[in-house]
């Protein structure tokens, strides 16, 4: 029996089911209930103004780029060290993204690196809030107010994770969320842009959807929008799991502490660390090696039947930015080093604690085996 990298909990099957059957049985599949029910619930759990549904986390971004005016010409300051989406959007909008190294403790952008990259061509800052980490947001803000930048929060993973009392997502001008399956709340896929700027919420609703705006009992089409609608079905999903979230988010935080517990008597093993004043929701359980490479081991989980992953990538490495900038590793250190020893680990809700043991027992065979 494999152990898994990460399980959707559901909660409730009854109760998704009955939101579900209702779904079915009303026909409208759309943009209809379930969803402006789905965003009233984010927003209010987050303490925004304003949530829009999306058909993922990337989506978010891309839309937040283009409701910003952000395009050809201009410089997006983004982390060396996440997943490719949060700078391919910078790309698909004609903008360059300007990488900056990350904190080899936090593995968060680096505020201290940032101000060397701002240039007159930059327009925004892309913190990401990784694994759920909460980034340093007041350095981040101070520094975007100083050179009038926007701050859109990547907080994909972050649902739920506190800066300083304010939730992740909540503090920049947009924040954007992701509903994949490895998240804390999951709608299939999904996403969700929050802003307390109504302006901007309005024309992410006409942008996800074509475009378009209402005229009386006709619609309009306003602006060159997309199809980043999320669907019905989607939302119930989604609705069905948030009652419980804080229950989720406990239970996450109890099985990192046990995990951490267990791996403290492995030497050369480390863990993220989180600021002051900050609350991870964890949404996934990543590792740092100081004894070789994650490849192999990764190698050696995989023949164990343990599902395991890098933690997630330098951006520099990667072929498309590696050939289009002329990127070496040396580049950004940081990031290249944390590519090659971190490691996901499995970790979802209502893991058993014997499967946890089991993947410690397993890295500690790996490490005594080399």
């Amino acid at each position: 029996m494999r152990i898994r990298l990460s399980k959707p909990y559901f909660g409730d099957k009854q109760s998704l089911m009955d939101f579900i059957e209702d779904v079915l049985d009303r026909g409208f599949l759309v943009q209809g209930k379930y969803v402006s029910q789905f965003e009233e619930q984010v927003a209010d759990f987050l303490g925004v103004r304003n949530g829009i549904a999306v058909s993922s986390g990337t989506a978010a971004l891309h839309l937040s780029l283009v409701v910003l005016g952000i395009g050809p010409g201009d410089e997006v300051v983004v982390p060396a060290y996440t997943f490719p989406a949060t700078a391919n959007v910078v790309e698909l909008v004609g903008a360059k993204p300007v990488l900056v190294d990350v904190d080899l403790e936090t593995f968060n952008i680096d505020p201290d690196r940032m101000i060397e990259v701002i240039s007159p061509k930059t327009k925004a800052i892309i913190p990401v809030h990784l694994f759920g980490n909460p980034a340093e947001m007041d350095r981040i803000c101070k520094i975007s107010k100083t050179y009038g930048l926007k701050v859109i929060e990547d907080a994909a993973g972050a649902m739920g994770s506190k800066y300083k009392g304010r939730s992740c997502g909540s503090i920049g001008t947009l924040g954007c969320f992701s509903f994949h399956p490895r998240k804390i709340i999951t709608t299939g896929e999904g996403g969700m842009v929050v802003t307390d700027d109504d302006r901007l919420a309005e024309r992410i609703r006409s942008l996800r959807n074509h475009g378009v705006q209402p005229r009386g009992s006709e619609y309009d089409f306003v602006l060159a929008g997309f199809n980043y609608r999320l669907n019905e079905l989607e939302a119930a999903l989604g609705i069905s799991q948030m009652d419980g979230i804080q229950m989720r988010i406990d239970e996450r935080r109890r099985l990192a502490e046990h995990y951490m517990d267990l791996l403290k008597s492995i030497p050369g093993i480390s863990f993220q660390k989180t600021l002051p004043g900050t609350m991870t929701t964890w949404q996934a359980f990543v590792i740092r090696s100081q004894k070789k490479d994650n490849h192999s081991i990764l190698d050696w989980l995989q023949k164990e039947g343990i599902e395991a992953t890098v933690g997630t990538y330098a951006i520099h490495l990667l072929r498309y930015y590696r050939g289009k900038y002329h990127y070496t590793p040396s580049n950004y250190p940081n990031a290249a080093r944390l590519y090659l020893s971190t490691m996901a680990l499995p970790f979802y809700n209502r893991m058993p604690r014997k499967k946890i043991q089991q993947v410690v027992e397993a890295l500690r065979e790996v490490r005594d085996e080399n």
